[in-house]
């Protein structure tokens, strides 16, 4: 499977740094990733819903560490050109690399 597109939506919240949409093969598309900075970077945070419980139940994620490199690779470098076309750069963001957990937890 591969990535067709990322999609990335900047916006301007203290944790929340985008939104992302990617589509594999052009014809899958995955909505509401988040970009977040936190304590050690930034990660990728799969999309999530809440459950009646509180917690946050990943609906979405990669299930290796393999897939979920290739899935922030592609997000990263689409986000940091979206930054760059808004004259911005990741010089100053610090990336934390495989932050996720897998089997649906939250991240």
């Amino acid at each position: 499977m591969n990535i067709t597109e990322v999609k990335v939506y900047p916006v301007n919240e203290e944790k929340l740094k985008a939104y992302v949409a990617i589509t594999f093969d052009n014809a899958f598309v995955v909505r509401d990733l988040k970009i977040i900075q936190g304590p050690n970077g930034l990660f990728v945070a799969m999309p999530s819903k809440k459950r009646k419980d509180g917690q946050f139940k990943d609906i979405a994620h990669p299930l290796n560490q393999e897939t979920r490199n290739r899935l922030e690779d592609a997000i990263f470098d689409a986000y940091e050109a979206e930054l760059r076309s808004m004259g911005d750069t990741l010089t100053s963001l610090k990336r934390q690399k495989g932050g996720g957990t897998y089997g649906g937890e939250a991240e």
